[in-house]
C-alpha cells in the first residue's frame, strides 16, 4: 500500500470515528467538538483531493465559524 492510500484510510477511517462519536456523544459541548474534528478532516481530505479552495472554506466555514456558533448557542 503506498503512502498516499494509507493516508487516504487513515483520513477516512478518522472521519468515521468523529462521525460516530457525533451521534454517541450526549454532551452537546462534546458532540460540537468532534464536529470540529469531523471539518478539519474533511477539509484535509479535500486538500489532498486537489481542491484547496473548497478545503480552505471547509476548515474556515465548516470548522471555524459554524464551532463558534454552536458554541454560543450551547452557552
Amino acid at each position: 500500500m503506498t503512502p498516499f492510500l494509507l493516508l487516504q484510510a487513515l483520513i477516512l477511517a478518522g472521519l468515521v470515528v468523529s462521525a460516530a462519536l457525533i451521534v454517541a456523544f450526549k454532551d452537546l459541548l462534546a458532540a460540537a467538538i468532534a464536529s470540529t474534528a469531523f471539518s478539519l478532516l474533511l477539509s484535509l481530505e479535500f486538500y489532498i483531493l486537489q481542491a484547496p479552495d473548497v478545503a480552505i472554506a471547509e476548515a474556515g466555514i465548516g470548522a471555524g465559524l459554524t464551532t463558534a456558533i454552536f458554541i454560543i448557542a450551547i452557552r
